[in-house]
C-alpha cells in the first residue's frame, strides 16, 4: 500500500476507466442502444459483446495503462489466489450473494405481495411448451437455475467480471486505502456506481419506463455499488486478494435475475425485486451495515 493518498494516479485511472468505458457507451447508443442493437451470429447482439468486452473490461484496462503512464511498475497487482490460507474469503464470496439476493427478493415481495406469484404462472406457461419439461415442478426449476447460476455461470461470467475488479478493486481500492478502508470502500463503491451512468440511462437494470428516468436508476445503481463496494473491499482485504471480489460478482450476475420468475405484474424496476433495486438491495445493506459498523477491518491495506 502506497503511504499517502495518490491524487494523480487515481485521477489517471478514474480518467482511463471512465473514458473508455463511456466511449464504448457511445458505440452502443450510436447503435441503437441496448434495445435496437444489431443482431450477430450466435444469438448475441452488438450492445452485449460491446457491454461484456469493451465496457466492463475498461477498469482492468484502465489498471495497466495508469501502471504503464505512471512507470509505477506491477508490484501489487493482488492476482495470488492465496487459497490455502484465505479459503474462508472464497467462501464468503460465493455464497453471500445468494442470501443476499434472497433476502432482498424477499423483504420486496413481503412490503408487495400484489407483485408476488407462489404459482410461477410465466414460467409454468414457458414449461408447458418445452416437451419433456412440461410436468416438471417450476420451484425444482428455480432450484436447478439456481445450482445452475452457482456454478456454470459463475465460471464464465467471472471472465467478465474480473475486468470491473482488477481496476476497481485490485488497483482503485488500493491508492484509495490511505483514507482508511472504510472511507476507501464508499469512495470506491460511488465512483463505480457513476460509472454505470450510460448503461443506465439505455435501460440496464430498470428498463427506460420508470418514474424518474433516467437519474432515479442512475442513483438506486449507485447506490447499489456502495453496498456492494464495502461488501467487495471486505473480501478482498480479507482474501489479500482480487478474487473472491471477482467470483461474488459473477455470483451476483448469474442469479440476480432469479426473483424475476416469481413476479407478476409489473413493479417498479428501481424498488425491486432485483438485488440492485431500492429495496431489492436489503440482504446488501444489512451486509453492508454490518461490515460497516461491526466487524474489523485491516488498517494497513494488503501485503
Amino acid at each position: 500500500m502506497n503511504p499517502s493518498f495518490d491524487r494523480r494516479r487515481v485521477f489517471i485511472f478514474i480518467l482511463f476507466a471512465f473514458g473508455l468505458a463511456w466511449a464504448v457507451g457511445g458505440v452502443v447508443a450510436l447503435t441503437g442502444g441496448l434495445v435496437h442493437s444489431p443482431s450477430l451470429p450466435g444469438g448475441l447482439n452488438l450492445a452485449v459483446v460491446l457491454i461484456a468486452t469493451g465496457y466492463m473490461w475498461a477498469p482492468a484496462l484502465a489498471h495497466v495503462l495508469t501502471r504503464l503512464v505512471t512507470r509505477e511498475g506491477w508490484h501489487d497487482l493482488w492476482l495470488r489466489p492465496r487459497f490455502r490460507t484465505a479459503w474462508r474469503a472464497w467462501l464468503i464470496a460465493w455464497f453471500t450473494p445468494l442470501l443476499a439476493t434472497l433476502v432482498g427478493a424477499a423483504v420486496f415481495f413481503a412490503l408487495f405481495p400484489q407483485y408476488f406469484d407462489p404459482d410461477l404462472l410465466q414460467l409454468r406457461a414457458a414449461l408447458a411448451n418445452s416437451g419433456p419439461l412440461a410436468t416438471l415442478n417450476p420451484w425444482l426449476l428455480v432450484g436447478l437455475m439456481i445450482v445452475q447460476a452457482m456454478l456454470v455461470a459463475t465460471v464464465i461470467n467471472s471472465l467478465f467480471t474480473f475486468g470491473e475488479e482488477f481496476g476497481w478493486r485490485a488497483y482503485l481500492l488500493q491508492k484509495l486505502l490511505p483514507l482508511g478502508p472504510r472511507r476507501a470502500a464508499l469512495l470506491n463503491g460511488i465512483i463505480w456506481g457513476v460509472w454505470h451512468a450510460p448503461v443506465i440511462a439505455m435501460g440496464h437494470n430498470y428498463g427506460l419506463d420508470y418514474p424518474g428516468f433516467p437519474w432515479l436508476g442512475i442513483l438506486a445503481m449507485t447506490w447499489a455499488c456502495v453496498l456492494l463496494g464495502v461488501f467487495f473491499a471486505w473480501i478482498t482485504l480479507r482474501g489479500r486478494s482480487v478474487w473472491p471480489a471477482v467470483i461474488a460478482h459473477a455470483v451476483i450476475n448469474g442469479i440476480s435475475g432469479v426473483a424475476l420468475l416469481a413476479v407478476r405484474g409489473q413493479p417498479n424496476p428501481v424498488l425491486g425485486p432485483l438485488p440492485v433495486a431500492l429495496i431489492g438491495s436489503a440482504g446488501w445493506l444489512v451486509i453492508a451495515v454490518y461490515l460497516f459498523f461491526f466487524v474489523r477491518w485491516p488498517d494497513d491495506g494488503v501485503a
